[in-house]
């Protein structure tokens, strides 16, 4: 009898340790299950700009488990990384930062409360000072609320359209440079860059031009003497041109069958960059195009114009048009024209940025996801644009500063907000993004 109770409880014992073995095994090995579970967090303010924070993670124990922070009560969630993390707030106040770790037996939190104070968000000129920032204008729009944001975050303008033929050359042998002149006028007495945008565009002609009577040379003759007027009349304060703009047909990857090259021949673009540095040695020309981030053959096709004018001298920098979504395109793709414009020795510059964040028309309203999703596609930007080495830097321009002054709403037919102030202007997620991305 006894020797039955002792077997029984020898298989009792050994079907325990079987268990325990088999638990154990189960376990994830990179999860610490020697040290104690202790969560803790230490906060540093920043003293250059008194609304933004670092977090640094000194919590012991919690190597395999997941950790993510709330900078704010009932804030979004921020997943916890290697190493520190910052936060830039968007007003002065009293915050609750909680750091979370999800343990084995429930949620372990350590919290903490500051106090930040400063009069309003860093101005996005003063975040950096290793390139411009700019903002496409219209010379309607540099007065009142328009004018104080524009001295106040910008230090480069580009005209939205009235530095284009069709509004400085509107009849033959008759200019009119009275939108231009208030631009650069306003940008030079407000110590602004100046980015002319653009001198030849196929979608910018006046009439007279598209059907220009002369012959081909007389047409080749005026054209020289558009560019050399308008860029020696603002020879010293326009920095900088777009001299040629999307010449690359979509699709065939072959340049436009425009005006220009149906009457000066498929070398229009070189003599345009000649005629354009001869009028102002000192001004950097550009080229500027969209889709070069995500279209590899038109991006090939654009180096390749780029390459012909490198080859004489006759061009700066590149501008790739940042007319991007909240989805699209991504980091690698913004990166690869990044990477063929450095390693040519020229400048970069992310021309016309904004951000859709209805693409698929699916929003009837800004939402805070969609305006959350759209601070990290700024960031996204910027932070990709910062990474390049100072000699290659130029500037990074939004094309428009309020949501309902957007020209995206006419082209797609459809509501959007794709800019980094309301139409109360009022800055919006976007600019602190913009922000995040220089930390």
């Amino acid at each position: 009898m006894k020797n039955s109770i002792r077997l029984r409880q020898f298989f009792l014992l050994l079907l325990l340790f079987y268990v325990v073995c088999a638990c154990s095994n189960n376990e994830d090995a990179s999860v610490d299950t020697t040290t104690p579970i202790a969560v803790s967090f230490e906060v540093l303010v920043s003293q250059q700009n008194p609304l933004r924070i670092t977090v640094n993670n000194t919590s012991t124990g919690i190597n395999g488990l997941n950790s993510y922070w709330q900078f704010s009560t009932n804030g979004p969630i921020v997943q916890d990384g290697n190493g520190p993390e910052t936060h830039l707030y968007e007003a002065s106040g009293t915050y609750v930062i909680t750091l979370t770790v999800e343990a084995p037996d429930g949620d372990i939190q350590a919290t903490e409360t500051i106090s930040v104070t400063g009069n309003e968000l860093l101005a996005l000129k003063d975040a950096t000072d290793t390139f411009s920032v700019g903002m496409a204008v219209q010379s309607n729009r540099m007065n009142g609320q328009h004018g104080e944001i524009l001295i106040r975050e910008f230090n480069n303008l580009t005209a939205e359209f009235e530095m284009k033929m069709n509004t400085m050359y509107p009849s033959q042998g008759n200019y009119n440079f009275t939108a231009a002149d208030a631009i650069v006028n306003y940008g030079v007495a407000n110590n602004m860059n100046i980015h002319g945008h653009t001198l030849i565009w196929h979608n910018s002609i006046p009439d007279w031009v598209e059907n220009f009577s002369g012959t081909d040379q007389e047409f080749e003759t005026m054209i020289e003497n558009y560019i050399t007027t308008v860029v020696t009349r603002y020879a010293g304060q326009v920095r900088s041109w777009d001299v040629v703009n999307e010449a690359i047909e979509d699709g065939s990857n072959q340049l436009r069958n425009s005006v220009f090259r149906q009457r000066m021949g498929d070398d229009y673009i070189k003599k345009c960059y000649q005629w354009a540095r001869a009028a102002d040695p000192n001004a950097l020309l550009f080229y500027n195009d969209y889709s070069i981030t995500f279209d590899a053959g038109k991006q090939a096709a654009m180096f390749a114009i780029v390459d012909n004018l490198m080859s004489e001298n006759l061009i700066d920098g590149v501008g790739a048009q940042m007319h991007i979504d909240i989805f699209f395109p991504t980091a690698a793709q913004i990166q690869s024209v990044v990477n063929g414009t450095v390693s040519r020795g020229l400048k970069m510059h992310f021309a016309e940025l904004d951000v859709r964040v209805n693409p698929n028309n699916d929003i009837s309203s800004l939402t805070e996801e969609r305006a959350i999703a759209q601070q990290n596609k700024v960031r996204e930007v910027v932070e990709i644009y910062d990474a390049i080495p100072d000699a290659n830097k130029f500037a990074i321009t939004i094309w428009g500063m309020r949501d309902n002054e957007t020209w995206l709403v006419d082209f797609w037919g459809q509501p959007d907000w794709p800019l980094f102030y309301d139409a109360a202007f009022t800055p919006k997620k976007a600019h602190t993004g913009f922000l995040e991305g220089l930390d």
